[in-house]
């Protein structure tokens, strides 16, 4: 078992993000923040501005191992799914090293949906009904035999959030099971297939941070992951987020809690994979209550980025606790009044092939735009000039005194940026702030203020919650 670390000792604090995406530039950002010096492998022309890069993929668990022992890292802070699943954190405490994340078994949660729907079961946390096959054809057979109604069609394995095709009539449903069996970059997550009931209403991300046995539940965000406009077009990583989402209010976060988080955190347990790490909760908030769409195993991108801009908190302190499985221990996050907007920058063509090695032009001008950050997603420096190097290449994050403040701030960050065929979605934030003018036309009793400064239900929360041990 690694050695427990004081996070208050004088030296600093040597850390390591895995990753080289938006998140990891934010989890850099913010680490470096609380005094942390942080390395990050392999990071991107962002995290080389708060950390320093090392060339090592996310998925070579031997050399970052090296790595860890040759610079004496405290703490690793894995942020892809991948390597969670691929075991990093089994190797890395065999090795006597102190990381954050899940087990290999525990990351299943995220890497199989059919383990993850079997945990749900086990918990009798409220979910989608759904079927499972182990073959295109018969779930071809299924859904030509029954009624034609919407359904939504997923990948059992991981498919870098682009294996779910939430679906209108079976026509929809038989071309996702093309797509599933047709495409190499599903070959490998739909060994299995789940063909799920779809569940109407407001969907929104929660997640918490866990040792186990306690949970740190964080303010609620809703993301965006059609790629165009009014929610149309295929399903993509996320074109954006922001934090709060008003739609889930203290009361509403406690039930979440309640009756979500904690089953599902305690039912890990019994199944005797302990889950440690984010547990991201991804949901719909029907007629019925709030239903879980999915588990993630790690935070979300760009979740992440509109989160943690808020959290005026030390991420270490929290993150060396839940390693060190003392959460119990630590106060209740604070965070920042207001809210969040991030607005990911995406390549043409995304979410299919891109071209990459395109010059970013307007990154200084967007980054003293008050109140914003620029996190970078897919970026290379190439003799100092900084150019795009995949699909979602930037996160535009803004923050402010009410939502509405923090779109016109990221926004306008977003125009001072430039590269040969980027794009954005326009309307991030839209759904929040609707429902914000909704609330007051119907609440006489709320103000242009109040109706404008989404509530901070996170902050409202009662702090970690332990489950009682069984």
């Amino acid at each position: 078992m690694p050695a427990s670390r004081n996070p208050t000792a004088a030296t600093p604090r040597r850390v390591l993000v895995v990753g080289g995406g938006g998140r990891e530039h934010a989890i850099a950002w913010k680490l470096s923040r609380d005094g942390a010096q942080v390395l990050v492998a392999p990071g991107n022309a962002g995290t080389a501005a708060v950390a320093e890069n090392v060339p090592i993929a996310a998925d070579d668990i031997p050399a970052l191992i090296a790595l860890a022992q040759s610079r004496q890292i405290d703490l690793t802070v894995v942020g892809p799914e991948a390597p969670l699943v691929a075991g990093i954190v089994d190797a890395f405490t065999a090795a006597g090293l102190r990381i954050f994340g899940p087990t290999a078994k525990a990351a299943q949660l995220e890497g199989s949906k059919l383990f993850c729907k079997q945990i749900m079961h086990r918990g009798d946390v409220p979910t989608a009904m759904f079927r499972e096959f182990r073959s295109v054809a018969r779930a071809r057979d299924y859904l030509e035999a029954r009624e034609d109604i919407p359904v939504v069609v997923k990948a059992d394995g991981l498919a870098a959030g682009k294996g779910v095709f939430v679906c209108d009539d079976r026509a929809a449903a038989l071309a996702a099971l093309d797509s599933l069996g047709g495409d190499e970059q599903f070959a490998h997550a739909a060994k299995g297939i789940l063909i799920e009931e779809r569940l109407d209403g407001i969907e929104v991300s929660v997640m918490a941070i866990t040792d186990g046995r306690t949970i740190v539940t964080l303010p609620p965000l809703q993301d965006h992951k059609a790629a165009h406009d009014d929610d149309t077009g295929p399903n993509t990583g996320g074109m954006g987020a922001y934090c709060p989402a008003p739609f889930v209010d203290a009361d509403m976060l406690a039930d979440i809690e309640a009756r979500i988080l904690v089953p599902t955190a305690h039912a890990m347990r019994r199944a005797k994979v302990p889950f440690q790490g984010v547990l991201y909760a991804g949901l719909m908030l029907t007629s019925q209550g709030p239903k879980v769409l999915e588990f993630n195993a790690r935070f979300g991108d760009p979740e992440c980025e509109a989160l943690l801009v808020r959290l005026e908190s030390s991420l270490l302190e929290i993150l060396d606790a839940a390693v060190d499985r003392r959460l119990d221990e630590v106060e209740p996050p604070r965070w920042r009044d207001g809210a969040s907007v991030t607005v990911v920058m995406a390549s043409e063509g995304y979410p299919g092939p891109v071209q990459k090695g395109r010059p970013i032009r307007g990154l200084d001008a967007a980054a003293r735009v008050p109140g914003v950050e620029v996190f970078h997603a897919a970026t290379k420096a190439i003799n100092g000039e900084v150019q795009s190097d995949g699909g979602r290449v930037l996160a535009v994050t803004g923050v402010g005194p009410t939502l509405a403040r923090a779109k016109l701030q990221a926004y306008s960050a977003v125009k001072e940026i430039r590269w040969l065929g980027a794009w954005c979605r326009k309307d991030i934030s839209n759904k929040g702030l609707a429902h914000e003018r909704q609330k007051l036309a119907t609440d006489p009793e709320i103000d242009q203020q109040a109706a404008t400064v989404a509530p901070d239900a996170g902050a409202a929360a009662s702090g970690p919650t332990t489950e009682p041990t069984s």
